[in-house]
C-alpha cells in the first residue's frame, strides 16, 4: 500500500512541478503550437505570394515596354505611309501679298509663273436709308435672284414691314443670301450679301413698285489669273485644280506682276518624321537593354530577363534595322541617310547627311521607306514591327495576355489555399483548445486519484 501511495505522491509532485514551470495545469500557448504545426503550409503560401509579386513586377515592366513599343509602331506607320510626312510638299510664293499656296502630299515639285488679274468678288446690295430698323416701310414684294437661279419672292406685309422684320424673313427663307441691318449717321439700311462668291453668286434685287429701293454694291465676278500663261477663272479666291495637288490662295490682284510659286519637298517635316522614328526606336532599345543587361549596382538584370518573347523581339528589331535593299539609287540602307547603330543598339543621326539625302533625292528616300513597295526597307520594317506590336495578335500583346492569365490563375490558387489554411488553423485551434482543457484538468484528476489511493485499506 505504501508503494501505491508513493506512486500517487510522485504523480502529484510531478504535476505540481510541471505546472509551476508553465507545464501541466498552467495552459499552453495555442497560437504558437498552431503556427508551428502550419509552418510548412505557411511557407508554401509565402512562396506563392512571392511568385505573385514577381508576376506583378513583370506585368508592370511589360506594360511599360508595350507603351513605348506602340509609340514606335505609330512612328513606323507614319514613316512608311505612302502618303505620309515623307511625301509632304512645301509651296512658297515670291510675293505672298498677291498669293500664297498649300500643297498636298505627292504634288509635283517645280516652279510655276502666275499672274493674278482680278480677285473673285462676293455680290452685295443695300436698301435706301430709313430712320431706324423698326421704322415701318411700304408693303409689297422683293425679288432676290442669285446668279442664274430662279428669283425668290419675299412678301412684305404688316407682320414684317420693318428692316428688322424683312431681314429675318429673308434669312428664314434660305435662298442663298444673308441679310442684316446696318446703322450709320444716315439711319438704318438693309444689307444683303450673297452666300456664293464669283459670278454664280451675283445678286439681282428687284423691289415692287412703291417699295423701298435697293442699290447694288458689289457685282459678283470670278477670279481671273494666268498659270504659266494659261488663262484660268475661279469662282473662289481659293483656286484648286489649276496646279494638281495645290491650292492657290489669292490675296490681291496685279496684272503687271508675275509671281513665282516654288514647290519643293518639305525637308523639315521629313526630317522630323525620321527623327521621331529614331527617338521612338531608341526608347524601345533602351527598355530592352534595361531588361537584359546586368545592373552594376544591384548586380541583377531586369524582371523580364528570362522572357523569351522579349528576347525574340530584340533580335527582330535589331535585324530589321540592319536590313538593306538594292536598286534604290543611292538610298539602300539607313547608313545612306546618316543613321548609324551604336554599340548599345540605339541609333544616331547625322543631320547634315540626312538633310543632304532628302534634298538631293527625295523620291529615293520615299521609296526606301514606302511600306507598299515589296522588298523595301519600309515594307520589312512595317511588317516586323507590326508582328511584334500589333495590339491584338502581336507577340508582346500575347505575352501580356499570358502573364494576366498566369496572374489570375495564381490569385485563385492563393485564394483557395488561404481558405484551406484558415480551415486547418481553425481545426488545429479547436484540437489544441481541447488538449489545453485536458491538461488543465489533469492536476485535479491526479489529486482525486491520490485521494482514492490513500483511502484504500
Amino acid at each position: 500500500m505504501s508503494s501505491t501511495s508513493s506512486i500517487g505522491s510522485s504523480l502529484i509532485a510531478g504535476s505540481q512541478s510541471t505546472s509551476s514551470s508553465g507545464g501541466l495545469g498552467s495552459g499552453i500557448d495555442i497560437s504558437t503550437l498552431v503556427a508551428a504545426s502550419m509552418a510548412n503550409q505557411t511557407a508554401e503560401l509565402q512562396q506563392m505570394q512571392n511568385q505573385q509579386s514577381a508576376l506583378t513586377t513583370q506585368q508592370n515592366a511589360l506594360s511599360s515596354f508595350n507603351s513605348d513599343l506602340q509609340a514606335l509602331s505609330d512612328a513606323v506607320f507614319s514613316l512608311t505611309d505612302p502618303a505620309g510626312p515623307l511625301t509632304t510638299i512645301s509651296a512658297s510664293s515670291s510675293n505672298p501679298a498677291i498669293l500664297t499656296a498649300s500643297a498636298v502630299s505627292g504634288a509635283a515639285t517645280g516652279n510655276t509663273a502666275i499672274v493674278v488679274n482680278n480677285l473673285a468678288t462676293t455680290s452685295s446690295g443695300y436698301s435706301d436709308a430709313v430712320a431706324t430698323s423698326s421704322t415701318p416701310i411700304a408693303t409689297g414684294t422683293l425679288q432676290v435672284q442669285v446668279g442664274t437661279n430662279a428669283p425668290a419672292t419675299i412678301s412684305i406685309d404688316s407682320t414684317n414691314n420693318t428692316l428688322d422684320g424683312l431681314a429675318q424673313t429673308i434669312n428664314n427663307a434660305n435662298i442663298g443670301v444673308t441679310a442684316s441691318v446696318i446703322n450709320d449717321a444716315n439711319g438704318a439700311r438693309l444689307a444683303i450679301v450673297s452666300d456664293t462668291t464669283g459670278a454664280p453668286g451675283d445678286l439681282t434685287l428687284t423691289p415692287s413698285t412703291g417699295e423701298i429701293g435697293f442699290t447694288k454694291a458689289v457685282t459678283g465676278v470670278n477670279a481671273s489669273l494666268k498659270v504659266n500663261g494659261i488663262p484660268i477663272t475661279s469662282t473662289s479666291n481659293a483656286v484648286t485644280g489649276a496646279i494638281p495637288g495645290e491650292t492657290l490662295n489669292l490675296n490681291s490682284a496685279d496684272p503687271n506682276t508675275t509671281v513665282t510659286l516654288t514647290t519643293t519637298a518639305n525637308v523639315s517635316q521629313q526630317e522630323t518624321a525620321i527623327n521621331n522614328f529614331v527617338s521612338a526606336f531608341n526608347k524601345v532599345a533602351g527598355d530592352l537593354n534595361t531588361q537584359f543587361q546586368v545592373n552594376s549596382t544591384t548586380n541583377q538584370a531586369g524582371p523580364l530577363q528570362a522572357d523569351s518573347t522579349l528576347a525574340l523581339a530584340q533580335n527582330q528589331i535589331l535585324s530589321t534595322i540592319s536590313f538593306a535593299t538594292t536598286g534604290n539609287g543611292n538610298i539602300n540602307s539607313l547608313a545612306d541617310l546618316g543613321i548609324s547603330m551604336n554599340n548599345d543598339g540605339t541609333l544616331s543621326v547625322n543631320s547634315a547627311t540626312l538633310e543632304g539625302a532628302l534634298q538631293a533625292n527625295p523620291s529615293a528616300v520615299q521609296s526606301f521607306f514606302n511600306s507598299q513597295i515589296g522588298g523595301s526597307f519600309g515594307s520589312n520594317l512595317y511588317n516586323q514591327i507590326n508582328f511584334i506590336a500589333d495590339p491584338i495578335s502581336g507577340s508582346v500583346s500575347q505575352d501580356m495576355t499570358g502573364l494576366r492569365q498566369s496572374q489570375a490563375a495564381l490569385s485563385q490558387q492563393i485564394s483557395d489555399f488561404q481558405a484551406q489554411l484558415s480551415a486547418t488553423q481553425q481545426q488545429l485551434t479547436t484540437e489544441y483548445d481541447q488538449v489545453d482543457v485536458t491538461l488543465q484538468e489533469l492536476p485535479l484528476l491526479l489529486q482525486q486519484i491520490n485521494q482514492q489511493l490513500a483511502s484504500l485499506p
